[in-house]
């Protein structure tokens, strides 16, 4: 078992102890109330992460209206109860909580105006697709009023602290960076002027509820932009000295703008790969420094720890995908603990609703992994009111997510798989380049659905003869799909195989690589031929390439696919294939394009066939994931959780 040395010792922010050294970043989740209230769905998710051991958790709320619930609001007293609400439930189970005052995008100046797109300088906000307003300086001061107003708020609502955000691109961030800020008067220009708002801030708030109530700030060190800052330019470094100075007890590190061309936490970023800017920051200010981004693993967070290079570790998406992160690597339990993917899927729910800003479009978060988050109160996991006898076919991340939930319950679960491992499509999912976090779910099913007492059979298919032999109460059937074959001349031919075929080592192909299908499967697929040293060209019969890809981690895809050389053909249809390459049409005309092997990525069909033959022979039948169409791996985990919740 992994000895954790630094994770679970205590430590002190200002005056305020945390039990442990891990903070659960500040996240927006749309689980707000329609008038940016705090309600019952709000507090049960919060309240589920405090009692899986967090030390201490940041929650955004708003310190003026913004005439959308992004998150909750702090700017009149009516929000005081609910938010108490909010603060007792964590406290509850020994976690402290910190509001994180949080300016976006969006200001409403004038009592019942509508929302403005708002920035220190007229610099276009490629985020929001438009260029912003200047705010005069009235607006400023009355922006810094209410900042300290909303701090009263939190202290009367029991908050422990709160947090200025001076990152992502929001407004104080605009404000820092010599990038966005282009003012010539006492807000902009040299550093100490840039800083003015956010340190008058940090003013305002100790004279409202007094010196010794902590106040941390979340800083963007190195901004990931064009002629934005990074961490070797002293600007940053001197920040983190000035806020100290003003009287800021910790802070958390970060880097990027949401548009950055940079990722900074899709799955194609390293584990802990920013720790080294809390490293240099540590070295500049003597108050904790928090590491943040890429961090969902508890070794690797006591390593960082342990190297000396933070004091505590930050994790944000890692305590959506699994609550119960902490205690699970507090009991010895790591290998159950349910990784964040870096799928971005989350972060897409959010930055789609600023997209839609304006419309009756609901934001909300949902969770690759976890089909709870956010449900808590909704998905509760109780005893069966009879134990069954259950028996599910397939071992994917349906099945096994449908055989957890229902062994979890009581019933007696037996998973027949008929390949000699399992996994089903996370064990190819997890072969391309930079997608270790599949594989790294996959080895948290498997250890959970041992540890809910499944008995696992391999190499053994699920027939009707077995059904009839077992005598199941239920049948949950998560027999997956079949790669499609195109109904075109020459698809089966010697030098044609599928994506599957190759990705598994079954079947070699030549130096030059044809993709027929230029989805998430085909391109990440190319990826993996790149990095190989084939020539590879993508044909995709759709005008977008990898259009099933979030748009939170596209662009960043599609920027490496580029790079690597990769020739993407858009609007081609395939019409035929021949041991030279394949012939396709583009509105109307044909195209030949050569190759010495042709690899099949045009998706997957459902396997039925047994599920048509079992109809009326077993008492409760259910189809889940692939084999009732082709979907998501987050749709196959929710399908087999609610399934398995169910019965």
């Amino acid at each position: 078992m992994q000895q954790l040395r630094n994770l679970f010792n205590p430590i002190k922010i200002g005056k305020m102890e945390l039990n442990n050294r891990v903070v659960m970043l500040p996240v927006t989740t749309g689980f707000a109330e329609d008038d940016a209230t705090v309600g019952d769905r709000f507090i049960s998710y919060f309240a589920e992460r405090a009692r899986g051991g967090v030390g201490l958790i940041i929650i955004p709320f708003g310190p003026t209206y913004v005439g959308c619930p992004m998150q909750p609001s702090l700017h009149d007293d009516r929000f005081i109860p609910a938010a108490r609400r909010l603060t007792d439930a964590v406290h509850s189970y020994g976690s402290k909580i910190a509001a994180q005052l949080i300016t976006q995008y969006h200001l409403i100046t004038k009592e019942g105006g509508p929302p403005e797109v708002v920035a220190p300088s007229p610099v276009p906000n490629v985020m929001m697709r438009c260029t912003p307003r200047a705010l005069s300086i009235e607006e400023i001061h009355w922006l810094i009023e209410e900042y300290g107003k909303a701090a009263v708020r939190a202290h009367q609502a029991n908050f422990d602290a709160v947090e200025l955000i001076v990152a992502g691109g929001y407004l104080l961030n605009r404000f820092f960076s010599p990038s966005s800020n282009k003012r010539t008067d006492e807000y902009g220009g040299s550093l100490e002027n840039r800083m003015r708002i956010i340190l008058e801030i940090v003013d305002k708030i100790k004279q409202r509820v007094g010196e010794d109530y902590p106040i941390t700030c979340r800083l963007n060190v190195h901004e990931n932009m064009e002629r934005g800052y990074t961490i070797e330019d002293e600007e940053p470094r001197e920040a983190a000295r000035m806020l100290e100075a003003a009287g800021i007890k910790a802070i958390n590190v970060y880097t990027g703008w949401h548009e950055s061309p940079v990722p900074t936490v899709q799955h194609s970023v390293p584990r802990g790969a920013f720790v080294y800017l809390a490293e240099r920051i540590k070295g500049v200010v003597s108050i904790p420094v928090i590491a943040a981004n890429r961090i969902n693993d508890p070794v690797l967070a006591d390593r960082i720890l342990d190297e000396g290079k933070a004091d505590l570790v930050g994790m944000g998406r890692a305590f959506i995908a699994d609550p119960e992160l902490l205690n699970k690597a507090k009991e010895g339990r790591i290998e159950e603990i349910v990784p964040c993917t870096a799928c971005s899927n989350c972060l897409d729910d959010m930055l789609s609703a600023y997209r839609d800003w304006g419309t009756q479009t609901k934001p909300a978060i949902s969770c690759t992994v976890n089909p709870r988050a956010g449900k808590e109160a909704e998905y509760v996991l109780e005893p069966a009111k009879r134990a069954k006898k259950i028996l599910v076919g397939g071992g994917g991340p349906a099945g096994m997510e449908a055989a957890i939930t229902a062994a979890s319950r009581g019933h007696q679960v037996t998973l027949y798989e008929e390949g000699d491992e399992l996994g089903g499509t996370l064990l190819i999912a997890s072969i391309p380049p930079y997608k270790d976090e599949m594989a790294a779910l996959m080895r948290s099913l498997i250890a959970r659905l041992h540890k809910a007492g499944v008995q696992v059979k391999l190499s053994a298919p699920v027939e009707a003869k077995t059904i009839e032999e077992e005598k199941p109460d239920a049948v949950i059937l998560a027999t997956g799909g079949t790669p499609i074959i195109p109904d075109v001349p020459g698809s089966h031919g010697k030098n044609v195989v599928t994506a599957e075929e190759v990705l598994t080592g079954q079947k070699e192909v030549g130096q030059s690589v044809i993709i027929a299908g230029g989805g998430m499967v085909g391109c990440e697929t190319a990826d993996f031929f790149t990095q190989r040293g084939k020539t590879v060209t993508v044909v995709e019969m759709l005008g977008r390439m990898a259009a099933d890809v979030v748009a939170t981690y596209r662009p960043f895809f599609l920027a490496r696919l580029r790079a690597a050389g990769i020739k993407m053909e858009t609007n081609a249809k395939v019409e035929e294939i021949t041991d030279q390459g394949v012939r396709v049409s583009r509105n109307g005309t044909t195209d030949f394009i050569g190759g010495d092997t042709v690899v099949l990525a045009m998706g997957y069909k459902a396997n039925k066939q047994l599920a048509h033959s079992l109809g009326g022979k077993v008492a409760e039948l259910y189809s889940v994931g692939d084999c009732v169409k082709p979907r998501t791996t987050k749709e196959a985990i929710e399908e087999g959780f609610r399934i398995g919740l169910r019965i």
